[in-house]
């Protein structure tokens, strides 16, 4: 009974890491679909997200029938608990990913956004499927110490993200309002995006010691 029980528990975290590798995926043909105006791709996207809600709403139900024939204590229940929130992020991630694929199909035949930022815009949905997909390698590996580092892999999400907007608040602005509305909203699906990644990667943090990221302190490895 013992093995099948932490068999549940291990299959739980390849869930974990199966929702990443989708929602990542989602972010990346988004965003292609966003910069290249492809409705065929954005609504690929829009109906694959499905997938992730119901990975999601799968994992719940089996880690609530766990706490109810298990009643975990310890680092069990910390793990059950945990894969339930860092759950919850990955299928909010999703959802971004399906809101960036929405603006694409509103658009068209149009791009949401203008060329001239058309790289800045890559490069924010490129860094959103590697932080994820860093998300996901914590989640299999456990490894606090990288964890610990996508805090500071998101600072670049943010200098993107304030890029973006100084574009929005130049005078030289040209494109309109219902195009700065539509970067606005698409900058913060990325931003909000990586903030999810990192939130998965600090509660990695907490299911292997115990302790929250932000009060956590690595011990030193030597003199």
């Amino acid at each position: 009974m013992r093995d099948a029980y932490h068999e549940e528990l291990d299959s739980i975290g390849d869930g974990l890491v199966d929702m990443a590798r989708l929602v990542g995926s989602a972010m990346g043909r988004a965003t292609t679909a966003l910069l290249d105006a492809d409705l065929e791709l954005a609504e690929g996207v829009i109906a694959a997200d499905e997938k992730v809600d119901h990975l999601h709403h799968d994992l719940e139900n089996r880690a609530i029938a766990l706490l109810a024939r298990q009643q975990p204590v310890a680092t069990d229940l910390r793990i059950v608990v945990t894969s339930l929130r860092m759950s919850a992020d990955l299928e909010r991630s999703g959802d971004l990913a399906r809101h960036v694929a929405k603006l694409a199909r509103l658009r068209y035949p149009q791009s949401a956004v203008p060329a001239d930022l058309h790289p800045i815009v890559l490069e924010m949905g490129q860094l959103a499927q590697r932080l994820v997909a860093k998300a996901g390698l914590v989640i299999s590996s456990k490894d606090v110490d990288a964890a610990l580092e996508m805090e500071r892999d998101d600072d670049a999400m943010d200098a993107l993200h304030r890029q973006l907007f100084s574009h929005l608040l130049d005078d030289r602005w040209q494109h309109g309002i219902e195009t700065a509305v539509d970067v606005t909203l698409c900058g913060r699906y990325y931003e909000r995006f990586a903030d999810h990644a990192v939130s998965v990667a600090k509660r990695v943090v907490f299911l292997v010691t115990g302790e929250h990221a932000d009060d956590f302190v690595p011990e030193p490895t030597g003199k």
